[in-house]
């Protein structure tokens, strides 16, 4: 196909002052990689992504990852010149308060923006899991609807970063067709020339992963066209072109130097880069009537794809269309809740990484956006969906992801399957390993993305492996994470209650953290209310006027109880406390009903103990593990370690 280049040229040249012209404005920014990547990235708009503005959730679309977020300005230049609801004034607010134009892309905040972006490789992952999502969903309700393609732009960052490894070694294993990246190789990063520390074959490193690799001149539009058309013919791989790029190009003394890597032109250069474009214009927020028409051709055949899917989607029997539906509702049922708390009917002792598996399996069987996997570590997080097939290119109606030993890529891989906002994905690990999710838990929370993070193997009991796996910090270190709700349960209620909270969330991430070792069933009053484990926290025992409260989570709740029957001659009141976050969400009436002011107060808990003084204040005895753990059976270390019931109850009593 022969382009039509003049509008082309005029399309790309509009990209480079925008985005120059915005940066200059907020004088904050990088002007130099969307400058940079005008040509291809004008191609790929006009010619080959399906969208509509109109409906920028649109299930049949197209993605457009930007995992280099910060030449953020090129695709909020996009957005606007194709249609979306980003004004020449929402540009001209890029990086101020309350704008939709933030340094850099933020999902939910923008039309159109599809992904968080900026740590780089984030994107790169998040990529990954859309097009696997899409994948899955074709094979569940046909190519006619969902056969679309993830199309992303990535930097020589990206590439830098692991995450990005991780991810593009799946991506080929799992033969993603309809994953396709422009590398945007322009030799440079904000500390100089790449080749100071990134000489590799990147070419070599991606066929290594399976990949089907293409490499161009980032300028040349027609090259661009034929890559992609060709990348796109490719089904059993995925694609990455390699585009040769000059960072800033435009700018006649900027172009090609770190310089314009992470700052403005400043005006003078600005000025001279306009009339090196032989801009029109009286200033760089101006766009040129041939673009808008020509984008405005493009959006009428973007439209057709956009009327014909829907004419299949209404063609639909209706059982198949409510299937549909269920998932990008992310639905769950009612009923799930008392089938969840039936299934803990009869308490026993159990590992509640034990009883999290068995609660897998209930909401498995009702919800069948429900999916996930852990980083080959299932035989011991216990997150096997028994009844079904795993995930491989040949058998993409499975539910169990078998990520690998990856759980950086885990993490950016499960957000990809969250951003398309059709699958409730969970993952899992050890805790001490959420040190290597952490990154993609800050983006989901952020992104009030919903996720399920399965931590197992809570504390110190993890035993003779040692120190280098027994978390000490990890639990209230999550904890630290905005809209992220922590769950530590103590028994199989609270196991229930905490996914069941977790499946309700829709605007943020849930984390539940499970012990390896069994514990004892709790001691429950008669007629106990199942709902107040929802409240974050509540009185398992004792009267509201006990002189002693003993707060616990987790593994330290039946500790806590074994210690108040030792100490029955004092008025002693226990508190689960399963999630804090959701704690924090009562009345103030309530919190001070569950930890009265007047009460002398202790806290157990198999972590550190940092933290617990904006709950209990700083008179309370805070009875937990600040320093790192040791090699040894757990029932050792927790008689070292003074979490034990005797050791408990003897440091309660001095303290008293």
């Amino acid at each position: 196909m022969s382009l039509n280049s003049t509008s082309l040229d005029l399309l790309a040249n509009t990209i480079r002052v925008l985005s120059a012209s915005a940066v200059e404005k907020a004088n904050s920014g990088h002007p130099g990689m969307p400058m940079g990547a005008a040509d291809y990235a004008s191609v790929l708009w006009s010619e080959f992504l399906l969208c509509n503005p109109e409906d920028p959730q649109w299930p049949g679309r197209d993605r457009f990852v930007l995992s280099a977020g910060h030449g953020s300005m090129l695709l909020y230049s996009l957005l606007h010149l194709f249609g979306y609801k980003v004004s020449l004034e929402d540009l001209k607010q890029f990086r101020q308060w309350d704008s939709i134009t933030p340094g850099h892309p933020e999902f939910g905040l923008t039309p159109g923006v599809e992904t968080t972006t900026g740590p780089l490789g984030q994107g790169f992952g998040n990529g990954v899991g859309m097009a696997l999502s899409q994948r899955m969903l074709a094979a569940r309700f046909g190519e006619s609807l969902f056969s679309s393609f993830v199309y992303g732009i990535v930097s020589d960052g990206d590439l830098m970063e692991g995450v990005a490894s991780e991810a593009a070694s799946l991506a080929g294993h799992w033969e993603l067709g309809n994953l396709i990246y422009l590398y945007d190789d322009n030799h440079i990063s904000i500390g100089g020339r790449t080749d100071i520390c990134f000489n590799e074959s990147v070419p070599k490193r991606f066929e290594a992963y399976g990949w089907h690799v293409l490499s161009i001149d980032g300028h040349d539009k027609q090259a661009t066209y034929d890559a992609i058309v060709e990348a796109k013919k490719v089904t059993d791989k995925p694609s990455i072109i390699c585009a040769k790029t000059i960072i800033g190009k435009g700018s006649p003394g900027k172009a090609d130097t770190s310089g314009v890597h992470g700052a403005p032109l400043g005006d003078e250069e600005l000025e001279k880069t306009l009339q090196a474009l032989s801009w029109k214009g009286d200033d760089g927020f101006q766009v040129p009537e041939e673009v808008q028409t020509f984008c405005t051709a493009s959006l009428a055949k973007k439209k057709e794809a956009y009327d014909a899917w829907q004419q299949v989607y209404t063609a639909l029997e209706p059982a198949e269309a409510r299937e549909i539906e269920k998932y990008f509702k992310r639905e769950v049922p009612e009923s799930l809740k008392a089938s969840l708390l039936e299934a803990f009917s009869n308490p026993v002792k159990a590992a509640t990484r034990n009883l999290s598996g068995d609660a897998i399996q209930v909401i498995a069987a009702e919800v069948p956006s429900f999916i996930g996997g852990s980083a080959d570590l299932e035989p011991s997080t216990k997150t096997l969906i028994k009844d079904a097939d795993d995930v491989q290119s040949d058998s993409l109606q499975g539910r169990n992801l078998r990520f690998g030993v990856r759980e950086h890529g885990m993490g950016a891989i499960q957000n990809g399957f969250a951003y398309t906002q059709s699958w409730i994905p969970f993952s899992s690990t050890f805790l001490v390993f959420s040190d290597y999710m952490r990154p993609s838990i800050r983006l989901a929370a952020l992104s009030h993305l919903q996720t399920i993070y399965v931590f197992t193997h809570d504390s110190f009991w993890v035993g003779e492996d040692g120190p280098t796996h027994q978390p000490i910090e990890h639990l209230q270190s999550l904890r630290l994470i905005p809209n992220l709700h922590v769950f530590r349960p103590a028994d199989g209620m609270e196991v229930a209650q905490s996914y069941w909270s977790a499946l309700q969330r829709k605007n943020g991430p849930a984390a539940i953290l499970c012990t390896r070792q069994g514990l004892a069933p709790l001691e429950r009053p008669e007629g106990f209310d199942p709902d107040m484990i929802l409240k974050g926290a509540y009185r398992l025992q004792g009267d509201e006027d006990a002189d002693l409260v003993i707060l616990a989570s987790g593994s330290e709740v039946a500790l806590a109880q074994h210690v108040a029957r030792d100490l029955s001659d004092k008025r002693i009141a226990v508190v689960s406390v399963p999630c804090l976050e959701l704690f924090e969400q009562q009345p103030e009436l309530y919190r001070q009903s569950v930890i009265p002011a007047a009460a002398k107060k202790v806290v157990v808990e198999a972590g550190s103990t940092y933290g617990w003084e904006r709950y209990v204040g700083n008179d309370a005895l805070l009875i937990g593990r600040d320093t790192y753990g040791a090699s040894a059976p757990g029932e050792v270390l927790a008689e070292r370690f003074g979490l034990s019931p005797d050791t408990v109850r003897t440091q309660i009593l001095d303290w008293l």
